[in-house]
């Protein structure tokens, strides 16, 4: 699939989009677009790629992103299988400052909304209390049209805008470029979710992009903000601990199931990434 500066169209009446997504994965690339964006998974699990942060998502996760910060959300490998019988459904809204008007953000009442709309541009995680309500507002707008929907999108912003339960995304402000790097960095990311758990090398990748080594690696770190392979390295620690968490396979497996082909390399990284090791990080989920 060609990836593109993803574009939701408007319905006739419209000044945003509210769409309910139903896949057996989800199919968008790594992309990025002019609009806000607010991100509800409804159902599956997999990672998010959300600037230069790598996480996992599940049910409930949600997420309010800036115009033009790259995003991707690849599901677990099952949903790829033509046997799975799991689903890939999230709610989804695009807007534009636009949407509400010429100078609704100059207006005082707005101010908060400003400031929300300007730290946006990192990705904003929803957590906690906050999480539950706009959940539920979410899944109203579907409901929703006209002018109703557009006051409970104020809403939403205005509950975010007060919001403690926020935390940023991405470490730095990451923008997206154009279609032609879109389609390269794709080809990357398929590249290395597909490979990661075995050895794979700067000058192997790169030659699957049609770039020489140097040129990749410039190419890579200027897009990530992180090495080639510090960037491998933390798909691999991600996946680690999926595992840990729900497989009771001892830690040394684990190790290698990753990609890791050193023990003590793989403790390191580990606790480099998340301050803890990963026998202390598997105690923490198990009952």
């Amino acid at each position: 699939m060609k990836p593109v500066l993803e574009h939701l169209p408007l319905e006739a009446g419209e000044s945003f989009v509210v769409k309910h997504f139903d896949y057996q994965y989800y199919p968008t690339p790594w992309h990025f677009h002019p609009e806000y964006e607010l991100v509800l998974v409804t159902e599956s699990t997999g990672r998010r790629f959300i600037g230069d942060e790598i996480s996992d998502f599940g049910p409930g996760d949600l997420v309010f992103l800036g115009p033009s910060l790259p995003h991707l959300y690849r599901n677990d490998p099952a949903y790829y299988s033509n046997q799975c019988n799991q689903r890939a459904k999230s709610i989804v809204v695009h807007f534009l400052e636009s949407s509400f008007g010429e100078s609704f953000l100059a207006l005082q009442e707005a101010q908060k909304i400003s400031s929300l709309f300007g730290n946006s541009v990192r990705g904003l995680e929803i957590t906690g209390e906050t999480n539950t309500i706009i959940n539920k507002k979410m899944h109203a707008l579907c409901e929703l049209s006209g002018f109703s929907r557009w006051l409970l999108l104020v809403e939403i912003l205005h509950v975010l805008s007060e919001s403690k339960d926020l935390k940023f995304i991405s470490r730095t402000h990451v923008q997206g470029r154009n279609e032609t790097e879109s389609d390269r960095m794709n080809k990357v990311f398929e590249f290395i979710m597909k490979n990661f758990n075995r050895d794979i090398t700067v000058e192997e990748v790169a030659r699957h992009v049609n770039l020489a080594e140097n040129s990749f690696s410039r190419y890579f770190s200027k897009r990530t903000r992180k090495t080639f392979i510090a960037f491998v390295n933390e798909v691999r620690l991600n996946y680690a601990c999926k595992l840990l968490r729900e497989n009771q396979v001892n830690i040394s497996e684990i190790c290698f199931q990753s990609g890791f082909n050193n023990l003590s390399n793989f403790n390191r990284q580990f606790k480099c990434l998340y301050k803890i090791s990963p026998m202390t990080y598997r105690k923490q989920y198990t009952i």
